[in-house]
């Protein structure tokens, strides 16, 4: 079954400004109550305003400059912090290239730091609709086993991950306009799901022309740069300080913070250099 990438995606909430008493919105029909169906419309009428009282959910889509650049440290380090905040969090890869068999089961390294940073845990094949086992792009490695690349099973996915969880986070795979088949790539599939997206920057030569082109894509696919991250992958990068003053200058979304290269690296260990306070419907703190 083929999916039209330029299909809208349906979202259930009525606008604000509909009369819940006289009229009740479902999708892109009005729905007059009468007599016959008071009771119907009362009930939805109380659904609909319990639904409204919700808090909204946090979800984001992180992309980066280049592969190997700390998206999945700075992703791990959101469900860290999402999950110090209180929520149901867990991490998507929709695609991973580079698999090793351990005890039978095919393991991603991305893959794996995700769901150990979560804490809601669905089925890989879930949270991961295509790992590959070649370490290579996405396209190449599908093609080498047989298989194509297609949105519709992570859009499937994501709508289960995101009914039984709190909070998603959406790891991207390689920089922004990365091929997953002939006619689709992650610049595709981030316009699908359309959340908001936080940018890692990996600091080193050249990242500020990678960053402001990525920023440039993003923009035109009608995506809000909600947030970037600069991410230090080499510790003695001449005038580091100096390209994130550049691009601070210069990319029109918040600066979330600057992890350090770790020694360890771990997502608790960047929570600590990172502010996602600043993303849209970010959860407050729960008491506990």
């Amino acid at each position: 079954m083929d999916m039209n990438l330029d299909a809208p995606v349906i979202v259930d909430n009525p606008p604000a400004d509909a009369e819940v008493a006289g009229e009740i919105v479902l999708d892109t029909e009005i729905i007059d109550t009468d007599a016959d169906d008071a009771a119907n419309a009362q009930t939805a009428a109380t659904a609909a305003v319990a639904a409204a009282a919700l808090p909204p959910r946090f979800s984001c889509f992180v992309t980066g400059t280049d592969t190997e650049i700390g998206k999945t440290l700075v992703s791990s380090a959101m469900l860290h912090a999402l999950v110090q905040a209180g929520v149901r969090a867990c991490g998507m890869k929709p695609v991973a290239a580079g698999a090793e068999l351990r005890d039978g089961v095919w393991h991603n390294d991305d893959c794996d730091q995700l769901a150990a940073a979560g804490n809601v845990h669905l089925l890989p094949s879930i949270t991961t609709p295509f790992l590959l086992r070649e370490p290579a792009a996405p396209h190449i490695a599908a093609a080498l086993e047989g298989v194509e690349i297609s949105p519709v099973p992570i859009l499937a996915a994501y709508v289960e991950i995101n009914a039984a969880s709190d909070a998603v986070v959406v790891e991207g795979v390689g920089g922004f306009r990365v091929p997953l088949n002939d006619e689709f790539d992650t610049a595709d599939l981030a316009e699908q799901l359309d959340l908001p997206v936080v940018l890692v920057v990996g600091l080193r030569l050249g990242c500020i022309s990678h960053a402001l082109l990525t920023v440039e894509a993003i923009a035109a696919r009608g995506l809000n740069l909600a947030g970037w991250v600069a991410n230090e992958t080499q510790a003695d990068m001449a005038f580091a300080d100096e390209n994130i003053a550049a691009l601070e200058q210069r990319i029109p979304a918040p600066l979330l913070g600057r992890v350090p290269r770790l020694a360890q690296p771990s997502a608790q260990a960047a929570a600590a250099y990172l502010d996602f306070t600043m993303l849209p419907d970010w959860p407050a703190q729960k008491n506990t």
